[in-house]
């Protein structure tokens, strides 16, 4: 008789019992980087994946997603793992990435008939603080989202529920992170479930000048998803509908007028999973709940991971193009992975 294989349910329980495990790893060894270090030049190895479902190799369409390929990240360098956000820069190619302990990690991707290949030019640096200190050493490390507005970066924080502003452009990895004002309410957010979501509202939207935030699963008394709008010297309070036991793990802009929600399912009745919601600008403001269709949906039998990041950027012949990376929470049993797929319906 041949032997069976595992079912789904185990499958799915045994990915959910690595995922724990890795956050408790993450959380041992997050006080080993409140400590200065410069900018260093660091070596990635960077492994291509050519297919995205494990059960059908030559699939490359999920919804309304189209898999253009990615890269397993490897290092050696203390500090690399545990990437919470990306940034993609409008050349496709260069980026900048963030850990939850604190670190930056700027590089650039190659690519081969459009799909990434490797990474290369990769450095890393602390974030700091307004004092020149690593962000870190005041126990601000949890960076869980990035939003790029006006010609700065804001980074969400959370375990201290706040929001820092780097003038990247000028400083680079160099510069200090000012905090800006936030709403007092931002205390009652739930203990590291709050600040996973940040977006710029771009310039010629109705939303101009504001920071979209949805939080990863701080809920308002309806069970959805509590949101703010922050900027122009007022705060809006509005909710998104959270459904299927999806939490946040990060969001972008998809030019000119929607908003991408990336979010995970961590759950052993359900299992393990990750989905792309879209949203209309338009529906955002104060007072309203906000939802959206379902782009893509994945479950442990794809190349997935703790998918925490999420970029959008556009190709010169004119193709949407996202990348995802994950969070291995600095765990031997995860993979940080990089993943590129084009919009190329819904």
């Amino acid at each position: 008789m041949p032997a069976q294989l595992p079912s789904r349910r185990w499958i799915a329980v045994f990915g959910i019992l690595i995922i724990a495990i890795g956050l408790l790893v993450s959380l041992a060894v997050a006080a080993s980087f409140r400590t200065a270090k410069a900018i260093s030049r660091i070596a990635i190895t960077a492994t291509p994946i050519t297919f995205f479902d494990n059960r059908d190799p030559s699939r490359t369409r999920f919804g309304a997603l189209e898999f253009r390929g990615g890269l397993v990240l490897t290092s050696d360098e203390p500090a690399f793992g545990g990437f919470s956000a990306i940034h993609m820069h409008a050349d496709g190619e260069h980026f900048l990435a963030l850990t939850d302990h604190g670190s930056w990690l700027r590089g650039r991707l190659v690519y081969r008939n459009g799909r990434p290949v490797d990474l290369i030019e990769a450095e890393m640096a602390p974030m700091l603080a307004w004092d020149g200190k690593p962000l870190a050493a005041h126990g601000w490390h949890d960076a869980e989202s990035m939003a790029e507005l006006d010609s700065a970066l804001y980074v969400g924080i959370e375990r201290v529920e706040r929001i820092v502003r780097f003038d990247y452009r000028r400083d680079g990895l160099r510069a200090r992170g000012i905090p800006i004002p936030v709403p007092a309410d931002f205390a009652d957010l739930a203990y590291n479930m709050s600040l996973e979501c940040l977006a710029g509202a771009p310039e010629r939207s109705r939303l101009a000048g504001r920071l979209i935030v949805i939080t990863e699963r701080s809920l308002d008394p309806m069970g959805n998803h509590r949101s703010f709008l922050l900027g122009n010297g007022d705060v809006g309070r509005f909710s998104v509908r959270r459904s299927d036991d999806f939490d946040v793990s990060d969001c972008a802009i998809l030019p000119p007028s929607d908003l991408l929600l990336l979010e995970r399912r961590l759950s052993f009745a359900r299992g393990f999973a990750i989905r792309i919601r879209r949203i209309a600008l338009d529906a955002i403001q104060p007072g309203a709940l906000v939802d959206g269709a379902t782009l893509f949906e994945a479950d442990l039998g794809y190349q997935i991971d703790n998918m925490e990041g999420l970029a959008v950027h556009r190709t010169a012949a004119g193709e949407v193009i996202l990348t995802l990376i994950s969070d291995d929470n600095f765990s031997p049993l995860q993979r940080n992975l990089l993943l590129q797929f084009a919009l190329v319906g819904g």
